[in-house]
Formats: structure tokens, sequence, C-alpha cells
């Protein structure tokens, strides 16, 4: 285990006895596996190791942090880090309190990719790469692949010690079709938490995106306009996560004095069925984890219950300065950085209709699937679909050329009328923040109806 580099009762004595409110260590060894294609061409295989550590010091208010590679000498870099936290503290610490820990999580492995040797990981992307390649029209392709194997070490001055490890094995896949100089593009990203299985079950996947790109070229426009919309459980699990996730961490609301008054605890965002969560604790998708980075449990957080507004995200510092609870929501990409407050698995619950039900009053509308990109300015967003079609008559009809939504979040979120029965994850892809970027996440939804959003072309 990580601790093996260095004893803990080395790491407890480095801890002990310092003049400072709070000291905590981690220690942090990461082994991946990457292949990346482009078109027929290899353009990346191998392994990185990497190990390191930081300590971060809290003091009359204010952070020192010092990040190493070598554990050697760990009281000094302790005694570094309190001396930073006390050239900038200068109030009184605000640090919501949590019980100590101690606790070994091991992994929970269903499909170790660890035993599956590098050449037999690049033979089945080999085989991906050229049944996409394969299909008449597609012209190029891009493949990435990575498995990160990662061992944290956390240690507090309040006495908690805590190990966990994990496997994050994420892929993206895409395809180019090309003709008449007009070019169309299909892809999808896809992950798992301790489980190489999906890996090995791409080739239908593949072929798709090569079949799709290729069918988009043939596709309409969208005629640009304000239709009702039905999203389905990845695009509508990204909206969730992109426009109202972020807002719901609470670094973000208590440096922002708009949002403090926008963001407020008891507000109606949504129509009563309209319940969205936060949550670690859910099990086995890449954004679960027994203690965040601070060491605090896993668990569920309520961020809109019946339409209210009823909770936010926090790390210990933000619970404490606003008087809330903590979340268990403080996360840190790898030892280069400190945590600050991340979301985990965020989605929006299930309803009750089916998708048939969802579609059957629209008589001219749009069902967007899946997704390539968008933006977000404070409550504004735009953002695309990697697929569309027309809903006619209460059908889905024609495929279209990828559509971008836009709108502002909270009239979105009270025009969201209907939610399906469904459920599912998008695992794909990572979260970026602060220059911590991808940190592992999922998010998800049921289909989703949505009435009156603007809708262009991509």
């Amino acid at each position: 285990m990580v601790g093996d580099t260095a004893d803990r009762s080395e790491i407890e004595a480095a801890i002990r006895g310092q003049r400072a409110d709070y000291v905590e260590v981690r220690l942090d060894e990461t082994a991946t596996n990457r292949i990346v294609y482009r078109g027929r061409e290899l353009e990346e295989i191998g392994r990185t190791r990497s190990f390191g550590g930081n300590v971060r010091a809290l003091l009359r208010g204010g952070w020192g942090f010092v990040s190493f590679n070598e554990p050697s000498e760990l009281r000094k870099r302790v005694e570094e880090a309190v001396e930073a936290a006390g050239h900038v503290g200068k109030e009184t610490s605000q640090f919501a309190e949590v019980a100590p820990v101690g606790d070994t999580v091991p992994l929970e492995l269903k499909n170790d990719p660890r035993t599956v040797p590098l050449a037999v990981k690049k033979k089945m992307l080999d085989r991906y790469n050229e049944t996409i390649l394969s299909v008449d029209g597609v012209t190029s392709t891009n493949i990435t692949y990575s498995d990160a194997h990662k061992r944290v070490l956390f240690a507090s001055s309040e006495g908690s010690y805590i190990e966990q490890e994990r496997i994050d094995v994420v892929s993206r896949l895409s395809a180019t079709a090309r003709k008449n100089g007009d070019m169309q593009q299909a892809s999808m990203s896809l992950g798992a938490l301790n489980d190489f299985s999906y890996v090995e079950t791409l080739g239908e996947t593949a072929r798709h995106l090569g079949e799709r790109a290729v069918e988009l070229l043939a596709a309409p426009y969208v005629e640009a306009g304000t239709y009702p919309v039905v999203l389905d459980p990845i695009l509508a699990g990204v909206f969730c996560h992109e426009a109202f996730g972020h807002l719901s961490e609470s670094d973000f609301v208590y440096e922002n004095e708009r949002m403090k008054e926008i963001m407020v605890l008891g507000r109606q965002f949504g129509q009563p069925h309209l319940n969205i969560v936060d949550g670690a604790a859910v099990p086995g998708l890449r954004g679960s984890f027994r203690y965040d980075d601070e060491g605090v449990p896993a668990q569920k957080t309520d961020l809109i219950r019946d339409g209210i507004l009823v909770g936010r995200l926090h790390s210990r510092e933000t619970a404490g300065k606003m008087g809330e609870r903590v979340t268990g929501n403080a996360r840190a990409l790898d030892y280069r950085f400190p945590p600050i407050v991340r979301m985990t698995n965020t989605y929006i619950e299930r309803g009750e209709m089916s998708f048939n039900d969802l579609i059957a009053d629209i008589d001219e509308g749009v069902y967007a699937r899946n997704w390539f990109g968008g933006t977000t300015s404070m409550e504004m967003f735009t953002f695309s679909a990697g697929e569309a079609y027309m809903i006619r008559n209460g059908k889905v009809a024609e495929l279209l050329r990828p559509v971008k939504l836009t709108g502002n979040l909270f009239t979105t979120l009270m025009n969201i009328d209907a939610l399906g029965n469904d459920m599912d994850f998008n695992q794909g892809g990572g979260c970026g923040k602060a220059g911590q970027m991808p940190l592992p996440v999922s998010n998800g939804s049921p289909h989703i109806r949505i009435r009156d959003v603007v809708v262009g072309e991509r």
C-alpha cells in the first residue's frame, strides 16, 4: 500500500505537535496504461507510474500547501506548510467538525484491467479501429483508452488514517466521415470503476459509430427555432452536471455575490416532480468512493427536492463558513493539488412516464441524444447533442444533423414538465475545475421533456 513508502508512525509523528489548527498529509501512487490512435496511426502507447504527496495546513483561516515527490523529511514538509499558512492566516479558522476515521478501503474488482497485457489491449483497439475504418465513407478515427490504478493514503492531525484504492477505466471512440467537402463526426465516451468488461464488447459500438457518421452526411439541418425537446439520459445527465451541478458547488456560491442572491435555499427551481441529487455513496460509478480527500464519508446530498433548492456541495471549510453540513465533496485530482469542492455522481431522479408517453403529445419537437460539447456562463448554457431526431405527431421521425440547445438554466429547470421511468449514467470523460482535469465523475438521468428550448445548428 502507499503507506509502505512512509511508515504510519512516521507520518503521525510528522503531524503531531504542529502549531496549526489543522494538518493533513496525502500520499498518492498511480500506475496508468494509455493507448491513442488517430486514423491508422498509433500515436501513443505505454505505461507511466507516478508517486507524490502533499501537506496542507490551516492556521488562523489561512492555508499552506506543499507538494513533493520524495516522502523523506516529511516533518520538514509539514513545517513548511504550517509556516506558509502562518504568512496568510489573519482570522479565525472555520472548518466543520467531522469524526476521525481509521479505515482501509480495498478494491472491489469486477474485471481487473491489470490482468490484461498491454499488447492484448492494443489488439482489441486495433480491431475496433479497423471496424470503424472499414465503413465506407469513414475517413478518420480517434480512439483513446486509459486505465489508472490509484492508491491514496490520507492522515490528519485529528486522528484520521485512511487508505483507499481504485481503478478508473476510460475510453473514447470517434469516427469522421467526409463527402464532397462535407464532414460529420460521431463519437462516444465510456468508462467504468474497477471493471474492464465493457472494453471487451465494443465491436458493435465501433461499427455503429462509423455508420452514424456516414448517415449524418445525408441528414438535414434542423430549422432553427423553439421546440419541445426530449433529452436522453446521457445528454440530460450532462446538462444536470454542467448547467446546474457547478452552481451547486458552494465555493462558487460563497465567492460570488450574484450567486448568493440566486442560489438561495428554499427557492423554487423546478416543478414538484424534479429531484436532483449528488452522492459518492452510489455504488459502482466512476464518481463513487468511500471517503473524500478530507476523510469525510461519502453520502447522498439532495440539491433539489420536490422542485425546491434544499442543499449544496461542501468541503469542510465551505461548510464551516456557511454554517451548513459537510457533504463529502472535497476532491483533488492528484497529489499536486489541494482538495476543492467537486461533484461526484450527479443525477436527476427518475419519474413515472414511459418514453412513448413523453413524446406522445408532441406535434413537432426534437429528440436529442448523447453529448458532444458545450459551454456555460453563470446561468446561461449552450450544449451540442451527439445526435438528434425530429419528433412528429408523437413519433420519432427523421435523423437530423447534430443540434445545439441554448437557454437559461433556471427557466429550463422550470420547463422540465415530465420525467421518464428509465435511468442511465454517463461515465465517459471527466470534469474540469481550477486546473484539475479530468476528475472522474458520473452524471445521469431518466429521459426528460422540456418545453420551449431554443434549438439551432451545431
